[in-house]
């Protein structure tokens, strides 16, 4: 067999407008007039003649809080929909959804250095050191501070080799996991009793549920020894102080906002939450996904996370717009590409986002988006997915191009300025964005990012306190900030630990929640377990770090345990055929000792050599929307040596 060329696809940066003069012929250079008026009448045939729910906008994660802030904006607004969402189905809307349905509001819970002063620290599905070095910086301080460290993942990671303690589970069983914790914490009478009491709903109920998970069961289900499991959750519970960290390990699951509340329940079993050092904390992998989020970038609330099915909520910002708000949620972004299969979804507008590569089974989302009427696409580089637009408008860099502001895990607005000029004809997204609306009939009277902020601040208490002069001032703040005149507390809900509640319905329910096994199941067909992730020196699809060259390992591989490697007779470098329900790729092997038998890893960051999500499943959580990344069944095809 033929060694194929695996040299990294490289991305050229966009400088001019392109436009398609027919579906399926190739894109040409256009000038800005040509191709907005041929987008926003894209756009209005589309809502005319199919209705306001036949447009869907994907906001970016990577861009300023205004340019989410803008988008919703033009969705709801111009184009009369909530059919908004971002990368925020891809990873963490589990986490949204679960801290949300048992604190009220979507953020993780503590700030960075709370973790340099705890005491117990669980990295739980998180291979932090790669995928969140900047925080695991802060995690090493803590260390070193004297802090334990557990961490819970199917691989002996880089994170793991820091950790006191690793459990090795089997994918998909952390809730059986995180059950028998919660039982051995209760049998042996370490639960925070005055704390449950006081602040928690249906702990009796809870206890019922987490019952049957013995010790025993849960070793021979999740595959941690016995003892292990009752060495954390004894640490746990007697830790002064605990932060519980999560990350994609257990939010990409088809079960993984009950995942999220399953962990959350070990924090309000013990009282971890609601105090300086101890709190639950999803790490995010992009610089502003919190930021999408709070800027309602999402189908179900608007910013600062109102509730858009409340009246009161809706009514607010139809006053301040001068607009009526549909009463009910948009879709989210996996509901877009079923709405796609079905014609339900005629145009799209897609801001910094590659879907047709980061997406789950992706062969098929790709064939969805090339089958839209009129597909737009504002990006940087020409992604594949820009390659299938009808439109493509060239933006500049969020994080050295444009001003404006982020908002990273812990919640701590920041400012971006502007220190790079955009090369050719590239334009600022929120340029583009209010163009495209005057187009459609709506001028906005932007004149620069912080007219667009103080106008969110308005409408967002969270936000109300933080201008731009006390940004600068304080070298971010952290939301929730409602007061000029105060700063904001680092941790949240120390409301929690007010000795009488006055207002019931603000206590943190246990979550109810049950095993679900991962939806793609090994058989003798596909008997290797493939999960996926992140590595230090590449990011998401590539189209960023691949173009640029890496004193680190380059390329994908599928990589096995040495004894699976040695039972398909395969050596390090050797390509194999990876085959799953949805798809197939080749790729090298490479031979890394801390995979167990019968697991498989590889990324998505080299989709233009080895597209990995050609073998994912879109299985999805029925209440994020977030597909099953982190679970498919495969098998090895061993290629004959040219």
């Amino acid at each position: 067999m033929k060694k194929r060329d695996r040299t990294p696809k490289t991305y050229t940066r966009l400088t001019h407008p392109l436009v398609r003069d027919e579906k399926g012929g190739p894109l040409r250079q256009a000038t800005w007039d040509e191709a907005l008026e041929r987008a926003s009448a894209g756009f209005r045939e589309a809502r005319e003649t199919h209705g306001p729910d036949a447009f869907a906008m994907l906001s970016c994660a990577r861009a300023t809080n205004e340019m989410n802030y803008v988008a919703q904006k033009f969705t709801r607004v111009v184009m009369g929909t909530n059919n908004v969402d971002s990368c925020n189905r891809t990873c963490h809307a589990p986490s949204v959804a679960g801290l949300s349905a048992v604190f009220g509001s979507g953020g993780g819970t503590s700030s960075y250095a709370e973790v340099e002063h705890t005491d117990l620290i669980v990295m739980w599905g998180s291979n932090a050191r790669f995928a969140h070095p900047i925080f695991f910086h802060h995690v090493l301080k803590g260390i070193r501070n004297g802090a334990r460290m557990y961490a819970v993942d199917p691989r002996r990671t880089s994170t793991a080799e820091w950790a006191e303690g690793w459990l090795g589970l089997n994918v998909g069983t952390d809730i059986p996991l995180a059950h028998a914790i919660g039982r051995e914490i209760i049998h042996a009478e370490l639960y925070n009793r005055a704390f449950v009491e006081r602040a928690t709903t249906g702990f009796e109920e809870y206890a019922a549920l987490v019952e049957p998970w013995t010790l025993g069961l849960a070793e021979k289900v999740t595959g941690v020894p016995a003892p292990a499991i009752r060495e954390l959750a004894h640490a746990y519970a007697r830790a002064e102080r605990a932060q519980m960290c999560w990350t994609l390990g257990i939010t990409e699951h088809h079960n993984g906002t009950d995942n999220v509340r399953a962990l959350i329940n070990l924090s309000l079993l013990t009282g971890h939450v609601g105090r300086y050092g101890a709190g639950v904390q999803p790490l995010r992998g992009q610089n502003n996904v919190q930021g999408g989020g709070d800027m309602g970038a999402i189908p179900n609330k608007l910013p600062g996370f109102q509730d858009i099915l409340d009246d009161g909520h809706r009514r607010k910002f139809e006053v301040a717009w001068d607009t009526v708000i549909q009463p009910r949620n948009g879709m989210t972004l996996t509901e877009m590409f079923e709405a796609m299969e079905h014609g339900d979804l005629r145009a799209v507008y897609c801001i910094g986002e590659n879907p047709a590569q980061s997406e789950a089974d992706s062969e098929q989302a790709a064939r969805r988006l090339a089958a839209l009427d009129h597909f737009v696409v504002q990006d940087i580089f020409l992604t594949k997915t820009a390659e299938m637009a009808d439109v493509v408008l060239p933006a500049t860099a969020a994080w050295a191009e444009t001003d404006g502001t982020t908002t990273n895990s812990e919640r701590r607005v920041q400012r971006v300025r502007a220190a790079l000029t955009p090369p050719g004809e590239a334009r600022e997204d929120i340029d583009i964005i209010c163009d495209m609306a005057r187009r459609l009939g709506h001028d906005w009277k932007f004149e620069d990012s912080e007219t667009v902020w103080n106008e969110l601040r308005a409408l967002s208490p969270d936000h109300f306190g933080m201008t731009y002069d006390r940004l600068e001032e304080h070298q971010g703040l952290q939301w929730p900030c409602p007061d000029l005149a105060e700063l904001p507390t680092s941790y949240l809900h120390g409301r929690l630990w007010e000795t009488e509640l006055a207002d019931r319905g603000r206590l943190a329910p246990f979550g109810l929640v049950q095993h679900d096994p991962p939806v793609d199941l090994t058989d003798e067909e596909y008997p290797i377990r493939l999960t996926t992730g992140r590595r230090l020196d590449s990011y998401n699809t590539g189209v960023q770090t691949g173009s640029f060259a890496s004193p680190l390992r380059r390329g994908e591989y599928l990589e096995l345990c040495p004894e699976d490697a040695e039972h398909y007779g395969v050596a390090v470098g050797q390509e194999v055929r990876v085959v799953s329900r949805r798809g197939a790729v080749t790729a090298p092997v490479w031979v890394d000792p801390a995979l167990r038998p019968g697991l498989a890893f590889m990324t998505m960051h080299f989709p233009d050599e080895v597209d990995t999500n050609q073998l994912t499943i879109e299985a999805n959580c029925p209440i994020a929307g977030t597909a099953e990344f982190k679970a498919s069944a495969i098998r090895v095809e061993r290629l004959e040596r040219s």
